[in-house]
């Protein structure tokens, strides 16, 4: 007959507590490591037409499909979150404003639009969306068309529909449809050999 007190222990609530702690602090290194890579995103411009390339919807989409619908959002919370405290990890900070003062002016919509698109996708590749090419590069361009579809609409408040489409969606058509393609193909990749490494 077994003992019932060893029993209890090995069942204890307790005895789960540093297998949760791990687990805690495994998701929140990675969200921070997250942010870090979404700042440095945001800060590298590409040169293109017919305007400069930064990699920031890549570097949402791509974590997102990489980690999860959870992982993914909240990192782009915890850098949403980083830049509301003040620190210049947006595109365009600190020359063009900071903090919340810049959260809330005309691309605050985009920002919106990462943590939609985070869940989205996120939620896609939990569902087996990241592992081939073409199912990918549907999930890179409904992330993309949401976070596009955000910061229009945002921006249209600030200077009207027609101007919000001209300078806040059509400039960025071609560069979205590169990043589209380079998720498309990268995703699959860093997914498979993921999916190897944890087994």
């Amino acid at each position: 007959m077994p003992d019932s007190r060893a029993t209890s222990v090995s069942t204890s609530p307790s005895s789960a507590l540093p297998l949760l702690n791990r687990r805690t602090a495994k998701f929140l290194l990675l969200a921070l490591a997250g942010t870090g890579l979404l700042t440095l995103s945001a800060k590298i411009q590409v040169p293109f037409w017919p305007v400069p390339m930064t990699l920031q919807t890549l570097a949402v989409i791509m974590l997102a499909m990489l980690g999860g619908a959870r992982l993914g959002a909240a990192t782009v919370v915890l850098y949403l979150i980083e830049g509301a405290a003040g620190l210049p990890v947006f595109a365009g900070t600190p020359e063009r404003g900071i903090g919340l003062a810049y959260m809330v002016g005309p691309t605050g919509g985009y920002l919106i639009g990462f943590v939609a698109a985070a869940l989205a996708t996120g939620f896609l590749a939990e569902r087996g969306w990241g592992r081939t090419i073409g199912k990918a590069l549907i999930a890179n361009t409904l992330g993309t068309a949401i976070i596009l579809a955000f910061g229009t609409v945002w921006l249209a408040f600030f200077v009207g529909a027609s101007k919000a489409i001209a300078v806040g969606l059509t400039p960025f058509l071609l560069t979205s449809a590169v990043k589209i393609g380079l998720g498309g193909m990268i995703v699959p990749l860093l997914s498979s050999w993921l999916r190897r490494s944890r087994q």
